[in-house]
């Protein structure tokens, strides 16, 4: 064991883990700015209350972080490792619907442990690109990538359900991040543009399909906050004492910080005009106290983040590896997408955190699992190089 961690350490990407760790440590500064004043005014809790339980999370991504990465990512494809990722799924899907919780969000996408809450469809996205590569390996390994008749089912089952649970819980912004991500991996699985163009359309069916299901339960769907959500998303000023507050404030927030910022802590909007504003809304706090600099400082970061998914994928051979890190770097960029869309009005907004920033112990502690899985194809690629 100990000539393999050796081994390993040598390929260790290190501006990989310096850049994840600074973009999880400025998430912690920012959460402590944001928070501490909406603790207190809204809550009556200690102003480092939200803080701490960061604190907690963080210290909590250290085993996740290291744990996935001295794992053999190769294991993914095992059958047994893959029957078991997709129980965990599957069973944490279940019990949502059976035990869930929301709080005010609207939508019923925790489950409450006691210690923490926790989202199953986080849990999803991480192993929709496991098992998808390690479905599409093996069809690699048997010369069967480019027929869809061959083994193209599970795939599309899996993906249905996830699609369809994931959308039942309300939680839109996960939903098309899933997609995306699915569509990502075999994209970047080597198949012929023919064949990802059929594949692409037998999605298409299975959404069509899942949509039809969420229509025949739309009561359940379609709520009231949801339809005032995607009538602010239109007309954000018609309704800014409404479901248009929290996007007219963000506005608002952004518009304050100019290019450098009103400084670190000076934020006027988080004192009980922007709701939440330590989690999906932070970036607009960053705007305010660091202005556009702060802004594009954390973007550099996730787009680095993202751009070494892109180039680890595209300097290794095997196709495994591949496309896990072009699906976690697909999970951090579509994520960041989708939560400064509904920040800037761009889509609708559905409460996805931005990556490593935004507070929240399920996010942050999965995608430092996600971290080290491209660690470990990371160091593997490197070591796989050297030994020629």
């Amino acid at each position: 064991m100990i000539p393999y961690i050796k081994r390993y350490l040598k390929n260790f990407d290190y501006p990989l883990f310096f850049v994840y760790l600074v973009l999880c440590l400025f998430g912690l500064v920012m959460i402590y700015s944001a928070s501490y004043g909406w603790s207190v005014l809204n809550y009556g809790w200690e102003p480092d209350y939200f803080f701490k339980k960061q604190r907690l999370n963080l210290l909590l991504c250290i085993p996740a972080f290291l744990l996935t990465a001295f794992f053999p990512y190769k294991h993914y494809k095992n059958k047994a490792m893959m029957q078991f990722m997709l129980l965990i799924m599957f069973t944490l899907l279940f019990l949502v619907h059976i035990i869930g919780t929301g709080g005010e969000s609207g939508s019923q996408s925790w489950i409450h442990l006691g210690f923490g809450n926790l989202q199953p469809s986080e849990v999803a996205k991480i192993i929709i690109v496991l098992y998808f590569a390690g479905i599409f390996a093996k069809k690699h390994e048997n010369g069967t990538l480019d027929k869809l008749n061959e083994s193209v089912g599970p795939p599309l089952i899996v993906l249905f359900f996830v699609f369809v649970s994931v959308m039942l819980e309300t939680d839109v912004g996960n939903t098309m991040i899933i997609g995306f991500v699915a569509i990502s991996v075999i994209a970047a699985s080597g198949i012929k543009f023919k064949s990802f163009a059929k594949f692409i359309g037998l999605i298409g069916v299975v959404l069509t399909v899942g949509f039809f299901v969420i229509y025949m339960m739309k009561d359940q769907f379609i709520t009231e906050k949801r339809l005032g959500r995607l009538e602010a998303f239109f007309h954000p000023f018609d309704y800014e004492q409404g479901y248009g507050y929290q996007i007219v404030n963000g506005y608002i927030a952004i518009g304050a910080g100019g290019l450098k910022g009103l400084g670190l802590g000076n934020s006027n909007q988080k004192f009980g005009y922007l709701p939440e504003p330590h989690t999906d809304f932070i970036m607009a706090i960053i705007a305010e106290e660091l202005g556009l600099i702060g802004v594009l400082v954390v973007l550099c970061g996730l787009f680095f983040l993202v751009f070494k998914a892109i180039m680890i994928a595209i300097s290794t051979k095997d196709p495994q590896a591949r496309m896990i890190a072009a699906g976690i770097g697909s999970i951090i960029g579509f994520q960041t997408f989708v939560n400064l869309g509904g920040m800037l009005g761009i889509i609708p907004l559905t409460g996805v955190p931005l990556p490593f920033i935004s507070y929240g112990g399920t996010s942050v502690i999965l995608l430092s699992a996600a971290i080290g899985i491209l660690m470990n194809v990371s160091m593997f690629t490197k070591y796989e190089k050297t030994k020629g």
